[in-house]
């Protein structure tokens, strides 16, 4: 795992769980074809470049992984069945088949504990330090999955706490041309906001995860438009936030007289 700016001044913490598609020599490419190693399922293409301009614009700490999802998934609980996957979409990983206890738990000790340990103490620093914190993980996705088209460009995953990914859902609709996802193309439901579930929740930070289509962040041009409209929503939402304490805190404390 890697920490940037881990004295950025923003509010945002920004994860990107699936940035790398790196595999350690001791694994090999877990009988998979080099050509493999570059697709999806090893990673998520052009996720990283996109949280590390947005992180760059805010002046916000980034969080990544280092180590690619066919050894181990970080966005996964350590009992969850993909968490080290036999089958991704519809690809077999020979490398990934009837693995035992002790080497389950090296694939967690290599990658899965070290991120989640660094998250948990960059969390636990900040709000020590009264450094608020609200977080977003970002992920791609694929144009079409298991034969199935995708249309939405970008898609905001939450759960019941809409408080960061409402107003994060209306700036992107409110730019033309976009066909935004709620919930989609994943929800919670399918297992895949384990990192907010783990790190945000139980602290009641507020928090969503972007999933952009990886069609729309192919190079560095189409990675920095992406993270600029994400940097413009959330420093807005940022500075609604401060504009509304202010005005909060300016209002007249009321008091009843009984006679």
């Amino acid at each position: 795992m890697r920490v940037t700016n881990p004295a950025g001044k923003s509010r945002y913490l920004i994860v990107c769980e699936h940035a790398s598609n790196w595999l350690p020599a001791s694994l090999g490419t877990l009988g998979l074809p080099a050509a493999d190693l570059e697709r999806h399922i090893a990673w998520d293409p052009g996720a990283l470049p996109v949280a590390a301009r947005l992180a760059e614009i805010l002046d916000a700490t980034l969080v990544e992984s280092c180590v690619s999802r066919l050894a181990i998934d970080c966005n996964r609980p350590v009992d969850a069945p993909d968490l080290i996957a036999e089958t991704s979409e519809t690809t077999r990983i020979p490398g990934n088949a009837g693995l035992g206890a002790a080497e389950r738990e090296a694939r967690i000790a290599l990658s899965h504990r070290p991120f989640h340990d660094a998250l948990a103490g960059v969390i636990e620093d900040r709000l020590a330090q009264g450094h608020e914190t609200w977080i977003v993980t970002i992920h791609s996705f694929t144009p079409l999955y298991k034969g199935v088209s995708r249309p939405w460009h970008i898609g905001i995953i939450h759960d019941e706490d809409e408080c960061l990914a409402a107003p994060l859902l209306a700036g992107l609709r409110g730019i033309a041309g976009i066909t935004v996802g709620a919930n989609q193309p994943y929800s919670p439901a399918d297992r895949v906001y384990y990192t907010l579930e783990r790190h945000a929740r139980p602290r009641e930070l507020p928090c969503a995860m972007v999933e952009i289509r990886n069609d729309e962040i192919v190079d560095a041009a189409s990675q920095d438009v992406w993270a600029q409209r994400l940097a413009t929503i959330l420093s807005g939402i940022e500075e609604s936030d401060v504009k509304l304490r202010m005005e909060t805190a300016r209002e007249p404390k009321g008091y009843r007289h009984s006679a």
